[in-house]
């Protein structure tokens, strides 16, 4: 006769075992581990709210959790936040409705505005949806080689140009964040979008040693791009990145950066490459199909507590292009202040 299931908060003591349970689940990521919440709430300060389920002495389920502030000074429950994916995971489809159920609960005891999961997967939860968002994640070949021929024709042919033409490199080390965090926020502010700060990015590697890369593309000493990676298994999520103004028109930038770091995970023994989440209607979304990687829907749902509408912040809102395009003529120097805080109310 198996155990009842219980389910409690999640405490730092929870975290070695916790982690390892996210290593073994299907549908883990690297934002369900507990260095993505330290750095979340060590750098952003939000509240880490974990939900465990256990059968007796066994963790049978995990739910990432975290209280965050919202700009008018409302308050979500949110899995995960600066994340693309998140959710419950669980042995069993009973474990996860005990974990959702006590989320549930928890996010109206509470009265927040509302319960967020940013599921990669379906999983039959009747709550309102967002399709917004799309991943992007394939297979790796076997050989360096097959990399770029498994690339579409043009964006091979970019991608050579770069390297043999204009001489690009790649470099990996953790001394190129700087530069990472200085592309990343003129990428943003042209964009008309708040960056984040530098303690966040700092932050991330110091909790997840080992599993954090940043990778800079240079032609001779001048950086072009940057990229900040985390490895999740046999997984590398490319996930933040920048590029220097008129980097892709000039050298095919980014192109290259994103096959040379392709190639450097088949030398490394990665087994999949994850190009991570686009808008359907970004330009983003588009390069990557142009990479040759075709896109597959994200699931989010959302349990409306006190709010009465899904979050719409975000540049597919026509209503936010004057916030946009005042924010992209600021200052350089004004927008990098300005990120800090605005950010942690963007999660």
């Amino acid at each position: 006769m198996s155990a009842e299931i219980e389910i409690r908060p999640a405490t730092p003591g929870d975290d070695e075992r916790r982690d390892a349970f996210v290593q073994e689940v299907p549908g883990g990521s690297f934002f369900h581990l507990s260095g993505w919440r330290r750095a979340v709430e060590g750098s952003m300060r939000h509240r880490q709210a974990d939900l465990i389920a256990l059968e007796g002495e066994e963790l049978v389920g995990v739910l990432p959790l975290m209280e965050c502030r919202g700009l008018r000074g409302g308050r979500s429950l949110i899995s995960m936040p600066y994340a693309v994916y998140g959710g419950p995971l669980a042995t069993d489809g009973k474990v996860r409705g005990a974990l959702l159920d006590a989320a549930a609960e928890r996010a109206r005891s509470s009265r927040v505005g509302r319960l967020e999961l940013r599921l990669r997967e379906e999983i039959g939860l009747d709550w309102p949806a967002s399709d917004l968002y799309a991943t992007f994640e394939r297979e790796l070949p076997e050989k360096v080689e097959d990399v770029r021929a498994g690339m579409p024709k043009k964006a091979r042919a970019e991608a050579r140009k770069a390297r043999n033409k204009h001489g690009l490199e790649l470099d990996e080390g953790p001394w190129y964040l700087a530069d990472l965090v200085r592309l990343f926020h003129r990428n943003k502010r042209s964009l008309g979008s708040p960056g984040l700060p530098a303690k966040f990015f700092q932050a991330i590697g110091d909790e997840n040693p080992g599993s954090v890369f940043v990778h800079l593309v240079r032609r001779g000493t001048e950086p072009l791009a940057a990229v900040m990676s985390f490895r999740f298994g046999e997984t590398l999520c490319a996930y933040y990145s920048g590029t220097a103004e008129g980097a892709d028109r000039a050298f095919s930038a980014s192109n290259f950066m994103y096959l040379a770091l392709q190639e450097w995970c088949v030398e490394r023994g990665f087994k999949r490459f994850d190009f991570g989440r686009s808008r359907k209607d970004s330009g983003a979304f588009d390069f990557k199909r142009r990479q040759g990687f075709e896109p597959a829907d994200l699931h989010y749902r959302y349990l409306l507590v006190r709010d009465s509408h899904l979050p719409s912040l975000n540049p597919s809102n026509p209503r936010t292009k004057i916030l946009r395009d005042t924010w992209s003529r600021l200052p350089e120097w004004l927008t990098r202040r300005l990120s800090s805080p605005a950010s942690r109310y963007l999660p």
